[in-house]
């Protein structure tokens, strides 16, 4: 029997929901945020997060129950990655409609990450020009793990807990700019405050490696 249109919306705007039910924990959020730096293992997930393996298992379970993330079995251990690049693009679109919608976001936001801009950051646009102009030095302050499964061609991999013991390999007469994992990610806001403090002159990307790889930019693998 042919279903009535009622119903047919009825049956679309419950599977949408799942999408919803899915996001709805913070931590599931973390987990996708992570996921689009890079494939990890359920092992690595839980120490990059704090979560017990039993949690980011649970979480995980409803992340691929809604079709968000994909896995792989290396052996005995089982690899997780976001789905693809429209579930990341997703990630990114539900950050930028919270800041637009919650006063609460837009405050955070202004306190721990934009408060540590004394210039706007930088576009991906702007950083390309400066970057075939040859005065910027790019550098991912991500950790090692994120940096090999990919990064912005050309950027060196300096952690951000290793930042002070590499300062004397940063050239003082180019810009730094650092960059993580994207708008929301403390890390290169952190590594700004670092280096100015050390007389460099440093900004950050305005986002991270997911905004930059959907945008068609070169991205490249491995150390």
């Amino acid at each position: 029997m042919t279903a009535s249109p009622p119903e047919l919306r009825s049956a679309l705007h419950e599977q949408f929901a799942r999408i919803g039910k899915a996001v709805a924990s913070p931590r599931r959020i973390e987990l996708l945020e992570l996921l689009c730096q890079g494939e990890r293992s359920v092992d690595a997930l839980a120490r990059a997060t704090g979560m017990t393996v039993t949690n980011v298992s649970q979480h995980l379970q409803a992340l691929s129950a809604a079709r968000l993330v994909a896995r792989r079995r290396d052996g005995t251990r089982i690899y997780y990655r976001a789905a693809d690049e429209q579930v990341c693009t997703f990630v990114t679109e539900l950050g930028a409609v919270a800041r637009t919608r919650l006063p609460e976001v837009e405050r955070l936001a202004a306190e721990y990450i934009d408060g540590s801009d004394q210039l706007e950051p930088l576009t991906r646009a702007e950083l390309l020009r400066r970057l075939r102009r040859g005065y910027t030095i790019v550098v991912d302050v991500r950790p090692t793990e994120e940096y090999k499964s990919a990064h912005i061609k050309g950027a060196a991999s300096i952690p951000l807990d290793e930042l002070a013991r590499h300062l004397h390999e940063l050239p003082r007469t180019k810009l730094i700019v650092a960059y993580c994992r994207g708008p929301y990610c403390v890390l290169a806001p952190q590594a700004l405050a670092l280096l100015r403090a050390r007389g460099f002159r440093a900004r950050r990307l305005e986002d991270g490696l997911p905004e930059w790889r959907a945008a068609g930019l070169p991205i490249a693998a491995g150390s």
